[in-house]
C-alpha cells in the first residue's frame, strides 16, 4: 500500500491530538459514560452509607436489666466504655415485656437475675464483648462474696487485682492510622484495575470497529499508524480518569461526610498517586491492547485476543489485594510491587498503606516507565503491521515479521 502525499501534512503532535480529541469528545458525551458514572457514585453512596450504619450498631448496644440487676448499671456501663462499646440501659419491669421486646429487636439483650449470678436473654447471638463485660461483673461479685468470707476487705483486693498489668514492650510505636490507611490502599488497589482493565479493553474495541468498519483505512490516508495508535490510547486513557477521579473524589467526600474516613490528608494523597499510577498503568497495558485488538477483524473475537492481557490485569489484582490483606508490609508484597506489571496496582496500594519507601516508589516508576517504553514499542509494530490486514486472525509472529 503507497504512502498518500497528504499523509506528512499533519505534524505527528497534532496528528496525535487530533486522534485523542475525538476519542475524548466522542466518549465523553456518551450515554454510557454518564449513566455508567452515575450509577457507580449511586452504588457507592449507598455502600457507604450501609458501612456507617453497620460500623454505629456494631458500636452500640441496648440492653434491658430486670429486676436485682438494676444495681450493676452503673458498673455495667462503664466497663463496656472501657471496652469501646456504647450501651443503652433501659430499666425492665415486666420480664414477659422484656422478652417480647428482644423477640421484636428493640433489646440486644435482656439481663436478669442478680449480679453473682446474670442471666441473659437474647434473640440468637450475644456480643462477644458484651459477653466478656458480663462475665467479668459477675466474676468480680462471686470474688467480692468469697473476699468477705476469707475476712478480706475486697475494695482492696480488687484494687490490688485491678492494678497488675502485663508489661508491654514494643518494637515500634502503634499506627492508630493503620486500619484506614489499608482500607484506602485495598480501595485504590480496586479502582485502578477497574479503570484500567476497563478502558484498557476499549481501546481494543475502539481498534477492531474502526478496523473492520474500514474507518481505519482513511484515518491513515492521513496521520500514521503510531500516532493513531498513541492518539486513541491517550484519548481514552483520558476519559478513564475523568472517571476515575470522579468516583475517587465523590468518594472521599461522601466517606468524609459519613464519619467512615477520618484520614482525608491520607485518601488526598492517595487519590494524587493513583492518577500518576492510572496514566502509568494505562499505557502500560493499553498499547498492548491497542496491539491486540489490531490482530482481528471482528468484534466477536475481540475477547479472544485481549485474553492473555486482561488474565495478567487480573492476577496482578487478585494477588495484589490478598497480600495487601494479609501483610501490606511483608517481603512479598515489596518484591511483587517492583515488578511493572504489577506495579500500577500494587505500588499505589502500599503507598496509601504507608508501607513503601521512597526508594521502593522510585524504583518502580522507573521499571514501569522501561516497561511502558518496551511494550509500546513492540505493540506498535504490531498494530502497524496488522491494522490494515483483514481476514482471519492474524499471528503475532507474522504481524512482527510484517
Amino acid at each position: 500500500m503507497t504512502t498518500p502525499p497528504n499523509r506528512r501534512s499533519v505534524r505527528p503532535v497534532q496528528a496525535v491530538r487530533l486522534v485523542a480529541r475525538r476519542e475524548l469528545n466522542t466518549r465523553l458525551r456518551t450515554r454510557s459514560f454518564l449513566i455508567g458514572t452515575a450509577v457507580i457514585l449511586v452504588v457507592l453512596m449507598g455502600y457507604l452509607l450501609l458501612q456507617a450504619n453497620l460500623f454505629g450498631q456494631a458500636n452500640r448496644a441496648t440492653i434491658g436489666l430486670a429486676g436485682q440487676t438494676a444495681a450493676i448499671a452503673d458498673q455495667l456501663q462503664a466497663a463496656a466504655g472501657q471496652a469501646g462499646k456504647e450501651v443503652d440501659i433501659r430499666p425492665v419491669s415486666n420480664p414477659d415485656e422484656g422478652r417480647k421486646q428482644v423477640a421484636d429487636g428493640d433489646l440486644d439483650a435482656l439481663v436478669s437475675g442478680n449480679a453473682a449470678d446474670l442471666r441473659v436473654l437474647v434473640k440468637s447471638d450475644l456480643d462477644k464483648q458484651i459477653r466478656a463485660v458480663l462475665n467479668g461483673i459477675s466474676q468480680q461479685e462471686v470474688l467480692r462474696a468469697k473476699l468477705l468470707e476469707a475476712d478480706q476487705d475486697p475494695n482492696q483486693v480488687l484494687a490490688e487485682v485491678g492494678a497488675t498489668q502485663v508489661k508491654v514492650s514494643e518494637l515500634e510505636p502503634p499506627n492508630p492510622e493503620r486500619g484506614q490507611r489499608l482500607a484506602i490502599g485495598l480501595i485504590t488497589i480496586f479502582l485502578l484495575f477497574f479503570g484500567i482493565q476497563t478502558y484498557g479493553a476499549y481501546v481494543a474495541q475502539g481498534v477492531v470497529e474502526e478496523k473492520s468498519s474500514r474507518v481505519v483505512e482513511i484515518l491513515l490516508s492521513t496521520v500514521r499508524p503510531w500516532q493513531l495508535m498513541l492518539g486513541k490510547v491517550i484519548g481514552l486513557g483520558l476519559v478513564g480518569l475523568v472517571q476515575l477521579v470522579i468516583i475517587a473524589a465523590a468518594g472521599l467526600a461522601m466517606a468524609s461526610a459519613t464519619g467512615v474516613l477520618t484520614l482525608s490528608g491520607v485518601a488526598t494523597g492517595a487519590l494524587l498517586w493513583s492518577v500518576v499510577w492510572y496514566l502509568l498503568g494505562f499505557f502500560l497495558y493499553a498499547t498492548v491492547y491497542a496491539g491486540a485488538g489490531s490482530l482481528v477483524s471482528r468484534q466477536e473475537d475481540t475477547q479472544t485476543v485481549i485474553a492473555p492481557v486482561t488474565m495478567t490485569l487480573t492476577i496482578g489484582f487478585i494477588v495484589g489485594f490478598n497480600v495487601m490483606l494479609q501483610s501490606p508490609d511483608g517481603a512479598t508484597t515489596k518484591v511483587l510491587s517492583l515488578i511493572p506489571l504489577f506495579s500500577p496496582i500494587l505500588m499505589p496500594g502500599r503507598i496509601a498503606a504507608g508501607t513503601a519507601a521512597d526508594w521502593e516508589v522510585a524504583l518502580s516508576i522507573a521499571l514501569t516507565l522501561l516497561a511502558v517504553a518496551a511494550l509500546t514499542f513492540v505493540a506498535g509494530k504490531i498494530y502497524q503491521n496488522a491494522v490494515l490486514r483483514t481476514g482471519s486472525r492474524i499471528r503475532i509472529l507474522d504481524a512482527l515479521r510484517g
